[in-house]
């Protein structure tokens, strides 16, 4: 599961059928579009450039759809798109539907290989691990299966610089955090959990807390911490809002304030991810929306870029920062709003 499924809203449905095989084509993918969480072509941007972002919505869909549907020997069908895949940068036209419409855009916009090898290494890693035992090996995880979004929307602007990208990766990695937040018993249903295991023994959470129709004290306390970090994440991306132009700006005003508004409501939901999904009203995403927007004004982009290099320079050689050490009782975590005690895995936010 990647960051193709945004937090923003209720769990995506399943793929349509046949739409999780080699042969499925861009087009019968794209008809699931309108029920994902966020316009995976905003209206906002021009037609071109939506025509690039139905190209990628399509491939990062099509990949999923392998890792988390398809019948068979997902590992075996994930090698065989690796290898079409390469095709396209060897200058050769790819067997694969989608990717043959996804190979346009990335010549017309010169997208490196990376982020798209880094999607199918994420799919691969779902097959094999279904725990994660600390909050770094998390990350890392998000590194393959939220961060190459950011990028090839940057790229198919001609933005990626290294300060852009830097705070990019900080905003897709908290977006992937708060869908694993509020999929917890989704994710548990498909024999996966997201939360750190440290955590879990933290708080003193079970498997079998997880499996609760509701979510206990316990949980609740576990849930506030995280919805804290992961909001000390999508703030220390959030400057990349003001260092992009026109319509782009809005755009990743509405991924920010969308995650934004998400993380509110789990929080307004007390904290229970169990009973069902917490989702964002459309007016507190639209003012968390306009919130990120009138933020990105204020702050100015030679700030943002200021942040930007802040957080590259506290950011270690391994790409994660260093743990600060414990401040407090990890279980005197407050549920309702109010602050969280305990360890944070963020240090100047995120990784």
């Amino acid at each position: 599961m990647t960051a193709i499924d945004a937090p923003t809203g209720p769990p995506r449905t399943a793929a349509p059928p046949r739409t999780t095989g080699l042969t499925t084509s861009a087009d019968q993918l794209l008809l699931a579009a309108p029920a994902e969480n966020f316009p995976v072509a905003p209206i906002v941007l021009p037609p071109a450039v939506r025509t690039h972002f139905n190209a990628l919505y399509a491939y990062c869909r099509f990949v999923d759809n392998l890792g988390d549907e398809a019948d068979g020997d997902r590992l075996a069908l994930l090698d065989r798109l690796d290898v079409d895949l390469a095709v396209i940068w060897a200058g050769g036209e790819p067997e694969l539907p989608v990717l043959r419409r996804l190979a346009p855009t990335v010549r017309a916009c010169d997208l490196p290989a990376e982020p798209f090898e880094r999607l199918v290494e994420a799919n691969r890693q779902d097959q094999l691990v279904t725990r994660y035992e600390t909050f770094d090996d998390l990350v890392r995880y998000c590194t393959l299966s939220a961060d190459p979004v950011g990028r090839m929307v940057l790229g198919v602007f001609g933005l990626a610089t290294p300060d852009r990208v830097v705070l990019s990766d900080r905003v897709c990695t908290a977006l992937q955090l708060v869908e694993h937040w509020q999929d917890v018993a989704e994710d548990l249903a498909a024999g996966r959990i997201y939360l750190p295991l440290e955590d879990l023994d933290a708080f003193g959470v079970t498997e079998d807390d997880l499996r609760a129709p509701s979510a206990g004290p316990a949980v609740r306390h576990l849930m506030a911490f995280e919805v804290t970090r992961a909001r000390a994440v999508i703030d220390a991306g959030a400057p990349l809002v003001s260092m992009v132009p026109g319509r782009l700006r809005l755009a990743l005003a509405g991924f920010v304030g969308g995650g934004r508004s998400a993380l509110d409501a789990i929080r307004r939901a007390d904290y229970d991810v169990l009973s069902g999904t917490p989702k964002a009203a459309k007016p507190r995403m639209a003012g968390a929306i306009a919130l990120a927007l009138a933020r990105s004004a204020a702050r100015g982009s030679g700030a943002a870029a200021s942040t930007a290099a802040a957080v590259a320079s506290a950011t270690s050689a391994g790409g994660l920062p260093a743990r600060p050490p414990v401040t407090g009782d990890p279980a005197g975590a407050s549920v309702g709003g109010s602050a969280v005690a305990g360890r944070s895995g963020v240090a100047g936010g995120g990784r």
